[in-house]
């Protein structure tokens, strides 16, 4: 308690021993608890939940948003360790549309290079498709954390391989390319 009466400080953000997988647990012999939920009605659907239209959209330059490509990607990812039920679907939607506009960003840095046209002084400026470019890769990397830690923490298999994290800059190379 500080001298004026308010309770100040405590524990740090990120402070203490980091969280173990529970493969990693599972492997050490110690006891780990699994987020145990009541098993689903019988289902007869898809394997991929209804994408949203927002997600398969027309945009401004006539490109189709590879959204719907990074959420079905990412949703068979999570299925196949087992995890789709534990991670919230708008978060896998979130993910996905913060990787196409990403991608978006990233052609245009290509197509109109770094530097842009100052609006009333004409001089050079930096562009500003870099700058949301890196807005855009920081939030891609914050969600997919998210995910990820979800997977680490609930996972009771390896893990291992390729993620739909490694396909990111595969996708913005493949579009580059129009393939």
């Amino acid at each position: 308690m500080a001298k004026d009466g308010t309770n100040r400080g405590g524990a740090r953000v990120g402070a203490g021993r980091k969280s173990k997988a529970l493969v990693d647990k599972m492997n050490d012999g110690q006891s780990a608890t699994v987020i145990s939920l009541p098993d689903p009605p019988t289902f007869t659907g898809e394997d991929v939940p209804p994408i949203k239209d927002y997600l398969t959209s027309k945009q401004k330059a006539g490109k189709d948003l590879c959204a719907a490509e990074v959420y079905k990607e990412t949703w068979n990812w999570l299925k196949e360790r087992g995890c789709e039920r534990l991670v919230n679907i708008q978060l896998i939607e979130q993910y996905a549309m913060s990787v196409s506009r990403w991608i978006q960003c990233e052609e245009c840095i290509s197509e109109f290079g770094f530097l842009a046209k100052h609006p009333t002084t004409g001089n050079a400026i930096a562009s500003p498709y870099v700058a949301m470019s890196q807005q855009y890769m920081k939030q891609v990397n914050q969600i997919w954390y998210q995910i990820f830690q979800v997977v680490k923490e609930n996972c009771s298999v390896e893990f291992s391989g390729a993620t739909p994290q490694d396909d990111v800059m595969e996708r913005l190379l493949r579009t580059r390319k129009g393939i």
